[in-house]
């Protein structure tokens, strides 16, 4: 099942499962840029969750209890790489990033409730956070995603916060370009839009 609603429902049984063990988390990707952007196919859930540093196990195991692991040795990899990549009954693909920054935990602070559908509420970041993650990902799809999330919300994004929060994550991985990157798309968005 890797239709939008089949999506939907995966995310909808991880937030339930998240909420029933009193986790903080914010689903962002794809989830995300259907609230935020021009909505697109989605195969896969992102979501990041507040772990902390030294207490990752306690969150992966009860994850891998649940559902199933996408590659073998997956709980070490989450514990070296800080993503648990598992996978529900279904087949839906799910990305867990184990949350511990400053910019992870404000995020999830921010995060809100999203009617997805008439059955499913949803818990995303906010359209600027999903900005920061997007511009820090910095593949193809995320600028594409990030063009769709300026245009939706034209007018109603604070970029003093995208920047503030931008700036420190980008110096982490010494990356120059992609705010200049980020503030040239903002132009091209915003004169397409006034014309």
């Amino acid at each position: 099942m890797s239709d939008l609603a089949g999506v939907l429902a995966a995310a909808a049984e991880v937030e339930a499962f998240c909420r029933n063990q009193g986790w903080r988390f914010c689903f962002i990707g794809g989830i995300a840029v259907q609230r935020w952007g021009m909505p697109r196919f989605t195969q896969d859930v992102d979501l990041t969750l507040l772990t902390g540093f030294g207490s990752e196990q306690t969150f992966v195991d009860p994850l891998l209890r649940q559902f199933s692991a996408r590659i073998r040795d997956a709980r070490q990899f989450a514990l070296n790489h800080r993503v648990l990549l598992a996978r529900t009954a279904h087949g839906v693909d799910l990305d867990f990033a184990l949350g511990a920054l400053p910019f992870e935990e404000g995020s999830v602070s921010r995060a809100s409730s999203w009617p997805a559908s008439d059955a499913v509420s949803l818990t995303t970041c906010s359209a600027e956070d999903l900005i920061v993650h997007k511009v820090f990902a910095s593949r193809e799809r995320d600028w594409a995603d990030i063009e769709s999330i300026l245009s939706r919300q034209h007018g109603a994004l604070d970029f003093a916060h995208v920047r503030k929060e931008l700036r420190p994550l980008l110096e982490l991985k010494d990356d120059q370009e992609s705010l200049a990157r980020l503030d040239r798309l903002v132009s091209t968005v915003d004169e397409r839009l006034q014309q």
